[in-house]
């Protein structure tokens, strides 16, 4: 079984800045993998290199055993960009019709039949907006229009969850349940690349850390990355863990 994505020496610069130097990195099928690093550190880069929304300078980037670059199952992707909730919260669409959009990639130029609406009905059952679901998206909370989106990528049947950054601007109770959701989803089987910046709350979730500075600093189980020197290496000697009170 191919690695769901497998990074070889990577590198890649906006103009004259160098944003990711020499970074290998295999996340394989059914990992739950937290991407981590300070600010300007390259983590969306590596994501848009991953998602083939950039072409690394130097080294390959493979989905599923594809060359990111020519990789054309992108129903096998589900994407949830920076600030996605921010843009949702002018959306004059309902639920139903932003969970339905996952399913056009599969449907392509065909109407959508019972099978597919069955589809969507199950990610908002998992997602657990189904009473939300003829609710227009801008009249949702931050936190429920997060769980419409994850619910598009389900009704696409992806193979890989991509977020970047979701919790942003997302208070503390239902932050907790979208890590409890990501941890079900994970359970089934699905594939997870998590960009997050609370180091103590990704630990503690996430099978794998993978700590970035322009460089990788670290691969390998949350644990052990709190117990290595990666975490003053990308961070600076200074930076420390913010416990929080809430499990």
């Amino acid at each position: 079984m191919n690695p769901a994505v497998e990074l070889q020496n990577v590198w890649f610069a906006y103009d004259n800045h160098l944003a990711v130097e020499d970074v290998s990195l295999t996340i394989e099928q059914g990992e739950f993998v937290g991407l981590i690093g300070p600010n300007g550190s390259g983590k969306t880069t590596l994501l848009r290199l991953i998602l083939g929304l950039e072409r690394p300078d130097r080294g390959t980037v493979r989905l599923f055993g594809e060359s990111a670059r020519s990789f054309e199952d992108g129903e096998r992707i589900g994407h949830v960009s920076q600030h996605a909730t921010d843009r949702g919260a002018a959306m004059p669409v309902t639920v139903r019709e932003v969970v339905s959009m996952g399913r056009f990639a599969r449907v392509g130029r065909g109407r959508m039949r019972e099978a597919d609406h069955q589809v969507v009905d199950e990610a908002l059952a998992t997602v657990d907006l189904t009473e939300l679901s003829d609710r227009r998206l801008d009249r949702l909370s931050g936190g429920q229009r997060q769980r419409a989106y994850i619910a598009r990528a389900l009704a696409s049947e992806a193979d890989l969850l991509a977020l970047d950054e979701p919790t942003v601007g997302v208070d503390a109770t239902s932050r907790d349940e979208f890590y409890s959701l990501l941890s079900r989803l994970h359970h089934d089987g699905l594939t997870i690349l998590l960009i997050e910046h609370d180091i103590e709350v990704i630990t503690r979730h996430v099978d794998t850390v993978a700590c970035i500075n322009r460089e990788l600093h670290y691969h390998g189980d949350s644990v052990s990355f709190l117990e290595s020197e990666a975490l003053s290496e990308a961070y600076g000697e200074s930076h420390g863990i913010i416990h929080h009170d809430h499990p």
